[in-house]
C-alpha cells in the first residue's frame, strides 16, 4: 500500500465494538509469547517462538516497533497486532490477527482499521504486511479488499514447527504434517 486509503481520511464512527486495540510497550516476553502462540499457532506462526529472549526482547522492546493486543470486555486478550516502524518512512504489520473464537464477527474489519491508522503516520509512504499459504484462504482477499496490492511471491521452505517441539503437532490441522 503506497497511499492513505480515502477511507481513513474521514471520521467512521464505529458503533459498538466489543473489543479495544491495547498498547504493549516492551511488553513481558512470556506474555507476548503466549498470546503470539494463542493467536498464530493455528497459522503456524512460529518465528519468535524459537527466538532467545534477548533476541525477542531487541525486537519487541524497541521503540519503533509497536505492540498491541486485542482485548475483550472481561479483559481477556483475543488478538495482536504488531506494527514494525524501524525501516525509515514505512510500516510492516508484522503480525495480525485473532483467536478462533474471535474471527467471523466483523472484528477483522476492525482491527485493520485500527492497523492502517496507526500505521500511516507523518513519514510513511508505505504500508505493507506478508501472508502465506500457511494463513486462512481468506487472508489474501482480505488484505487486498482493504487496499493492499500484491507485488511478489516467494517460496519459503523450513522445518515444521510442530515436528520440533515449537509447537503442538495437533495445531493447524489444514497444513499437513510430513514426517521425514
Amino acid at each position: 500500500m503506497r497511499e492513505k486509503p480515502a477511507a481513513l481520511r474521514r471520521l467512521v464512527p464505529e458503533g459498538d465494538v466489543p473489543v479495544q486495540l491495547v498498547r504493549w510497550e516492551a511488553p513481558a516476553i512470556e506474555k507476548y509469547r503466549m498470546l503470539y502462540r494463542r493467536v498464530g499457532a493455528p497459522w503456524l506462526w512460529w518465528s519468535r517462538l524459537v527466538k532467545d529472549d534477548g533476541e525477542l526482547a531487541a525486537i519487541v522492546h524497541d521503540p519503533q516497533v509497536h505492540v498491541f493486543a486485542v482485548v475483550d470486555r472481561a479483559r481477556v486478550e483475543v488478538g495482536m497486532l504488531e506494527l514494525d516502524f524501524r525501516v525509515s518512512g514505512e510500516c510492516e504489520i508484522t503480525f495480525f490477527g485473532l483467536i478462533p473464537g474471535a474471527t467471523r464477527k466483523g472484528l477483522g474489519k476492525w482491527l485493520m482499521r485500527k492497523a492502517l491508522q496507526l500505521a500511516w503516520r507523518e513519514g510513511v509512504g508505505r504500508v505493507w504486511v506478508h501472508t502465506c499459504t500457511l494463513d486462512g484462504p481468506q487472508a489474501l482477499p482480505f488484505y487486498v479488499s482493504q487496499g493492499f496490492v500484491p507485488y511478489a511471491r516467494a517460496v519459503e521452505v523450513f522445518p515444521d514447527p510442530r515436528l520440533g517441539d515449537v509447537l503442538p503437532e495437533d495445531v493447524a490441522p489444514h497444513a499437513a504434517l510430513l514426517r521425514a
